[in-house]
């Protein structure tokens, strides 16, 4: 859509998803063989005419990764967070509107028709089973018009205290209520979650994995092997001799 590009949040460093963000960054945690980046960037591309990333723990991983014509933000010195996040990439939002999307949530589908009817002034925000902005809402999706944006620093900051605060007790905000599949990937239990909710309720053994044991509601990892006469049960396996319990 002409106007509107997208920004996939990816620089956090998924500390309470730890030990598997020892391994991998957050953003390229799996679910269902797929990489939640890949899954975030799909969401975002049907509704935006480009797209870039924020890159801070994990880049050298995650920068190979990505497409070619995704545009890279780093992050060297320092997170930014939400809010930071958008105000060093000023100069590329160029006065478009931004769509802003986390990469650690599972929540399938595109955000077109989120975008679709906004009516350009008020920041829209996609809450997962709620309807009333709260500062621990669960946000599937925002509509940022560049005004918001513009005032935005590089700095430390989260979009809820820089932005989304005020512009609610102004009347600038539009709540959307989203009742469809969404996980915020931020814990081993939540992410084993996404897993299962994506394959319904199957094991995720991603290609390469080697599994000779038996499972029942895992994920393993493509680097990672299940023995014969093991018997592993709701918990991922990252490598070879590192599980974590999902239970």
């Amino acid at each position: 859509m002409d106007g509107i590009v997208g920004v996939v949040l990816a620089a956090g460093a998924g500390t309470r998803l730890r030990p598997l963000t020892r391994l991998r960054p957050k953003a390229l945690c799996p679910v269902a063989n797929v990489p939640l980046v890949d899954l975030a960037l799909e969401r975002v591309r049907p509704a935006v005419e480009g797209v870039a990333v924020n890159l801070h723990h994990g880049r050298r991983a995650l920068d190979p990764h990505l497409p070619d014509d995704v545009h890279r933000s780093v992050e060297a010195e320092r997170p930014l967070g939400t809010a930071g996040a958008l105000g060093q990439l000023r100069g590329w939002i160029d006065g478009r509107t931004t769509l802003v999307v986390n990469a650690d949530a599972w929540c399938p589908g595109s955000l077109a028709p989120f975008a679709a009817g906004w009516d350009g002034e008020r920041i829209r925000l996609l809450l997962a089973g709620a309807d009333e902005l709260r500062p621990d809402s669960a946000i599937a999706g925002a509509l940022m018009p560049w005004r918001e944006v513009a005032g935005l620093d590089a700095e430390p900051s989260g979009l809820y205290e820089a932005s989304w605060r005020a512009a609610a007790e102004a009347g600038r905000v539009e709540v959307v209520r989203h009742d469809g599949p969404f996980v915020d990937c931020g814990t081993p239990r939540q992410y084993l979650d996404a897993n299962l909710r994506a394959t319904g309720g199957e094991s995720a053994v991603e290609p390469g994995a080697i599994v000779e044991g038996r499972l029942d509601r895992c994920v393993v990892w493509s680097d990672a092997r299940v023995y014969a006469g093991e018997s592993l049960s709701c918990c991922i396996r990252a490598w070879s001799r590192v599980t974590v319990l999902a239970r």
